[in-house]
């Protein structure tokens, strides 16, 4: 397996520190740092400034928003990036949701999955070099009834530009599976994702022709070590009211992906009466309902040897990419566990992942 994290820009205090961490984790070993776009700073003007301060692990979009940019915007980004960080860019693509996209950047939400697979087909359209020419019911290339006629871009991609796409729900990661080179996964229950999430993939790759070999399953989750049980109980009572927030504050009054990722996964009850007390205003009430199971299932929080065996549960579920967000009060409190989580992860490699071909993107990471 390959160890990768998160980072959202700044989120340690001041750019500096941010990027002190990012080489940092290079130096542990990392395999990939995929940088968060969200509601705060732009993803692509961090990776630059990220990619001209390391020099092997591969850098990606961890995830750009489609419907803010046009989807040749977002081709040129991604073969910018990809040219000035010598082929170590990969694209992380995500629908979001309503309360960014029409609350922050008011444009619709609306038909996500139509725009998503009409993205990624300009984009690699755009990334082969030739004249960029679309029909299709969100986007027409150049745009009908005008002047216009086709155009290539002037750049061209000197390497290849993996898309990974972030899914949750079975529709999207049926696209996922038949569109994309990766999966940016979350919410993730080893021991419930064979029907909850692998099947819809499997079937857009069956449909597209493929199987899951050189295809990259990233997951992501919390990562933090306890000392002992005392202190694991404290850590996972923590924990609670972020995980309420995900399934009662995420999205939109009427759209949580989230909170069905939970449903689908065994706790439907929960999680719709911890949407109902959130909603309403009872944030502890709504942190009260959920378990220590649901933090623990979907975290890898524990004594070394219970990550580590959590771990190799994750590989055998069919896992190739762990995305680490190391717990830590300081810099070095979070280097520090994510340098014993890449250890561990690196530690997991075995025959599970070792007879699958590389995944995208291997091959610019040395």
């Amino acid at each position: 397996m390959r160890a990768a994290t998160t980072v959202e820009a700044a989120a340690l205090g001041s750019w500096s520190r941010q990027a002190d961490f990012v080489r940092e984790a290079e130096k542990l070993g990392l395999d990939v740092c995929w940088v968060a776009e969200a509601w705060g700073s732009d993803a692509p003007s961090a990776l630059g400034f990220y990619a001209a301060r390391t020099e092997r692990m591969l850098l990606g979009s961890g995830v750009m928003q489609i419907g803010t940019r046009t989807p040749v915007a977002l081709a040129q980004t991604a073969i910018t990036l990809s040219n000035l960080s010598g082929g170590r860019f990969l694209l992380g693509l995500g629908p979001s949701g309503p309360q960014v996209m029409e609350g922050l950047h008011g444009v619709p939400f609306a038909r996500p999955l139509a725009r998503m697979r009409e993205t990624v087909e300009i984009v690699r359209q755009a990334v082969a070099g030739g004249k960029i020419s679309y029909s299709g019911s969100e986007f027409g290339i150049p745009l009908p009834g005008g002047e216009a006629v086709p155009m290539r871009l002037s750049l061209r991609a000197e390497h290849p530009v993996p898309v990974y796409l972030a899914a949750l729900s079975p529709a999207m990661l049926r696209l996922t599976g038949q569109v994309a080179d990766g999966w940016l996964g979350t919410s993730f229950v080893p021991e419930g994702a064979a029907e909850a999430y692998f099947a819809p993939l499997d079937e857009g790759l069956a449909a597209a022709g493929r199987e899951r070999a050189g295809f990259d399953v990233c997951q992501g989750a919390e990562v933090a070590f306890a000392r002992d049980e005392e202190a694991l109980a404290a850590m996972v009572a923590g924990r609670k009211k972020e995980l309420a927030f995900s399934l009662g504050g995420m999205g939109s009054a009427s759209t949580n992906f989230y909170n069905r990722a939970y449903s689908r996964q065994g706790w439907a009850d929960v999680a719709a009466e911890v949407r109902r007390r959130w909603q309403a205003g009872d944030r502890d009430g709504a942190a009260g309902l959920v378990t220590d199971e649901m933090v623990l299932a979907t975290t890898l929080i524990g004594t070394e040897d219970m990550v580590r065996r959590r771990l190799r549960v994750w590989r055998d579920a069919g896992v190739d990419t762990v995305r680490l967000y190391p717990a830590g009060e300081t810099l070095d409190d979070r280097l520090d566990t994510l340098g014993r989580a890449i250890e561990l992860v690196h530690e997991t490699r075995g025959p599970s992942s070792g007879s699958r071909r590389a995944a995208p993107g291997t091959e610019a990471s040395g």
